[in-house]
């Protein structure tokens, strides 16, 4: 009580190190307890303080933020800030739909090709195999490889050109 001045926060404290105690000494000697429960209380009380001045620090820098109004008990201060300029998501939800649409139209496109195809396609470009990587990969020569991306690239060229995706 006298080392944390807050009668509520004590009892807390006093709990925690008792359980502290029993959960990790309840085999030792009887004789060995008190000044285990000593130590495992000083270093609850020096938790709490720590924890207390992580609270504050907190508390102070999100009060620096701006006060809404006294009657929004929602107000939430870290809707106060920016949204960071390089994030990849835009504002604009039109534009996220038409890149969910273009997004859905290119992996029906993938799908559509011939799986050896598919298979160098993907390995190359979204998974960032080297040629001589895909081709130990596929089981083929580097040359394989090189016609089945050529082809694949075509191919899907082909068909989101005519879905109006141009490059």
């Amino acid at each position: 009580m006298f080392a944390v001045r807050d009668e509520q926060a004590a009892l807390d404290i006093v709990q925690d190190a008792m359980l502290k105690l029993t959960e990790k000494y309840a085999q030792k000697p009887a004789g060995e307890l008190p000044m285990l429960f000593q130590r495992i209380l000083q270093n609850t009380i020096h938790d709490h303080f720590r924890r207390q001045k992580v609270r504050t620090t907190w508390t102070t820098v999100l009060s620096a933020l701006g006060k809404g109004d006294e009657k929004d008990e929602d107000f939430d201060p870290l809707e106060t800030l920016p949204a960071k300029s390089d994030s990849n998501a835009t504002e604009d939800p039109a534009a996220q739909l038409e890149q969910a649409q273009v997004v859905g139209l290119i992996e029906d496109a993938i799908a559509r090709l011939p799986a050896r195809q598919r298979e160098a396609f993907l390995l190359r470009y979204w998974e960032e195999l080297d040629v001589a990587e895909t081709a130990a990969a596929m089981g083929c020569s580097e040359g394989s490889v090189k016609t089945h991306c050529s082809r694949a690239v075509a191919a899907l060229a082909s068909m989101l050109k005519g879905k109006g995706i141009a490059p």
